[in-house]
């Protein structure tokens, strides 16, 4: 049994990830994004960071998973009262690990060396490593100018029109030691790409100077699984952006933005009729269940994808 490595955010990310981990254990590798990290009242957050710790340490919350469970707003309240900002609600629990991160970063430390120690103190096993320690911040091209994610998100409440994105200092940034001992381990079974929003989750990891170069390089089977199901995001914007962006919000669409990167692509069985289509522009599919509402979901989907990873690198096997 090899090795496999995750890269994603969000909480479909950290959905299929949690599955692989209950799989393999200490012998996957998370590359989570850090684009939409932002600071607020002086401190740093890094919600998908968060939200795949969570996830991992059994800690989230089911509805809202990018929170723990249980968590409560007391200190939001008492900043309201006192005259503080109230755009983004901030939960009792989840200030915890912004103010540690906050604190390590003022003392010098890396974030990988941080969300380490998270994993560490959680009893999480598997490496979870940003997808680098400098800093890339992913701005939303709008009618109106750019904007970054949270306040895309927060503050505008995802209506202005997208025109496009930038990653900025992203062809900059270092890839982590931590990734590129991953991406080149012997026993490397394979690379999975979450169902997350293509544009500020999965993209910003991909343009770190090198990352792609360095899947390209390596030789298992990429599989990516459709964050799009029956016409629409399970969560997020991912549709709305696609369609403003000149594209239909389809399976389809998704697999052609990670073209000449991945090996398979995973759609749900609601989108069936869209293999053959993928299958013509030479990209392996698999129609499987992808809308995980409870942790059997999650381990399942994990399954199928580590089953049709292996089946690609017997076809290419053969090939060669």
């Amino acid at each position: 049994m090899g090795t496999v490595v995750a890269l994603g955010g969000q909480f479909g990310g950290a959905k299929l990830t949690d599955g692989l981990y209950r799989l393999r254990k200490k012998d996957l590798t998370v590359i989570v994004n850090t684009g939409d990290d932002f600071e607020h009242v002086g401190l740093a957050f890094s919600p998908d960071l968060d939200t795949m710790i969570y996830a991992l340490a059994g800690l989230e919350n089911p509805i809202a998973g990018w929170e723990p469970r249980g968590e409560t707003y007391k200190l939001f309240e008492m900043l309201k009262m006192a005259g503080g900002p109230d755009r983004i609600p901030l939960g009792d629990q989840s200030l915890a690990l912004p103010i540690l991160r906050s604190e390590g970063l003022a003392a010098g430390r890396t974030l990988s060396e941080i969300t380490r120690s998270f994993c560490q103190h959680l009893g999480i096993e598997a490496t979870v490593v940003p997808m680098s320690d400098e800093r890339v911040r992913t701005q939303i091209l709008t009618r109106e100018g750019a904007v970054s994610f949270q306040d895309y998100f927060s503050e505008l409440a995802c209506e202005p029109v997208v025109t496009g994105f930038h990653y900025a200092n992203a062809a900059q940034a270092p890839v982590p030691d931590a990734i590129v001992n991953a991406l080149r381990a012997p026993d490397l079974e394979a690379v999975v790409i979450g169902p997350c929003n293509p544009y500020h989750t999965v993209q910003p990891i991909l343009e770190i100077g090198g990352m792609k170069e360095l899947l390209r390089k390596q030789g298992a089977p990429v599989i990516a699984v459709s964050p799009i199901v029956g016409g629409g995001a399970l969560q997020g914007s991912a549709a709305k952006m696609m369609q403003e962006l000149g594209h239909a919000p389809l399976p389809r669409s998704v697999a052609m933005g990670y073209y000449k990167l991945i090996d398979g692509f995973i759609i749900d069985q609601v989108d069936a009729e869209q293999a053959e289509g993928l299958r013509a522009s030479g990209i392996e599919v698999l129609v499987a269940p992808t809308v995980m509402r409870s942790p059997n979901d999650r381990v399942d989907l994990a399954v199928q994808v580590i089953k049709f990873a292996k089946r690609i690198a017997e076809i290419k096997a053969q090939a060669a």
